[in-house]
């Protein structure tokens, strides 16, 4: 008879199911099998428990990070707010993410928006583009706004960003800050470099004309008496005149001398006959050396080319053979000689002016060539510094040796041509 089942009884299947022993079996092994399921449904239980938990804690971290994230982005965006300087953020883009109070206040942007630096140009008349274009490092320029008569200077920088993560806030896709703007007003400043160059302008002339007022009183008096005996003893006419012109000299050393260590620029050097110079320059000074009764003595070699400027290197020799007649007594000799040496494989042109004076003491030897340094304090000091300066400019050094039992030698060398 047809039944309930597709597929027929087994008969042995049957009589299996009918042994009370195998039943037995089966049912232990589903107790086990149950029991195992229950044991891993616990554990699988007790692990979502433990994941629940450590997502909650990260989640919790989380939420406290981007708090203090946007705590220290509020912090720092007032930072920026408040800073004394302005400050402009670009990003890859070259577009402004941030500017300041204080960087409107200086391009006099107003509340206008600007997105990019070719708004602040057009709108505060500073082209930023133009100003570092290509800079990489931090390069400071200066520039000065002018509105009618008031002018304010703007020192601006641009620092480059380095860090690869740096990205605006809110902003998506590849965009990145990449540079960074400060802007100050430095116009107090300039004012006081001005106001300060200006006091030092004032006190270099204060101080040249002492030093003229002092250095002119004496040779001043000696012309007016030498003058007033050129009338009272017209027989020693010659002899008056001889001491005018010797006056008339030193006036214009210690003139020469102020103006060269106060002045500035650069002179002209052309090629020159360094022998027939220095003769020149001895001829010039000989009256003061007949005046003081020292004997003037020169001794040169062939024609020596140097480049140079004839009349500073008259202001030297002026310098030099008037120091050598002040420190030599009457009856003493300063002698002048020029020649040449080798050094190095090059020809040098070298000046030497000795005399048979007091000699230099030993301490006072390395501060001669400072200026205001006098070794006997009776004079201003600017003749040697003077030399130094002018010799300097020529290319050539200076050097002075004197010996213990008294003279001293002045030794000048150039490059030749």
């Amino acid at each position: 008879m047809p039944g309930s089942h597709v597929v027929p009884i087994n008969d042995s299947a049957l009589k299996s199911l009918q042994s009370p022993q195998l039943l037995a079996d089966a049912f232990s092994e589903f107790i086990s099998a149950s029991s195992l399921l229950e044991g891993s449904y616990r554990d699988l239980q007790r692990e979502i428990g433990h994941l629940g938990t450590e997502l909650a804690e990260r989640n919790a971290a989380l939420t406290r990070s981007l708090a203090e994230n946007e705590a220290m982005r509020g912090a720092l965006q007032q930072m920026i707010e408040s800073m004394p300087c302005g400050v402009l953020v670009l990003d890859s883009a070259e577009m402004i993410v941030t500017i300041n109070p204080e960087g409107r206040r200086l391009l006099e942007l107003g509340s206008g928006q600007v997105r990019t630096l070719r708004d602040v140009a057009t709108a505060s008349s500073v082209d930023l583009e133009m100003l570092i274009a290509g800079v990489e490092q931090q390069v400071e320029h200066e520039v000065c706004l002018a509105r009618g008569e008031t002018k304010r200077w703007l020192a601006i920088s641009k620092r480059r960003l380095s860090g690869a993560s740096l990205r605006p806030i809110g902003v998506s896709g590849k965009r990145r800050l990449q540079s960074i703007w400060i802007l100050r007003d430095v116009t107090a400043t300039k004012e006081a470099e001005r106001e300060r160059e200006e006091a030092r302008s004032a006190m270099a002339l204060a101080e040249v004309s002492a030093i003229l007022a002092h250095e002119i009183r004496n040779p001043l008096a000696s012309m007016e008496l030498f003058a007033g005996l050129l009338v009272e003893e017209p027989e020693q006419a010659s002899v008056w005149v001889s001491h005018l012109r010797a006056g008339i000299r030193l006036l214009s050393a210690t003139v020469n001398n102020v103006l060269s260590l106060k002045g500035g620029g650069s002179v002209l050097l052309m090629p020159i006959d360094l022998s027939a110079c220095v003769r020149d320059g001895v001829e010039f000074v000989r009256p003061i050396a007949e005046q003081a009764g020292v004997a003037l003595s020169f001794r040169s070699d062939d024609e020596l080319k140097i480049q140079g400027s004839e009349n500073q290197l008259r202001q030297v020799l002026l310098n030099l053979i008037c120091n050598a007649i002040r420190h030599t007594p009457a009856g003493g000799k300063v002698a002048v000689t020029t020649r040449r040496v080798g050094r190095e494989g090059r020809v040098r042109a070298v000046v030497e002016v000795s005399d048979t004076g007091c000699g230099i003491p030993e301490p006072a030897i390395g501060h001669v060539f400072e200026a205001g340094f006098s070794a006997q304090g009776n004079t201003p000091g600017l003749g040697l510094a003077v030399c130094k300066r002018l010799v300097d400019g020529h290319g050539g050094e200076i050097r002075v040796r004197s010996g213990a039992a008294g003279g001293s030698t002045f030794e000048m060398e150039f490059p030749t041509l």
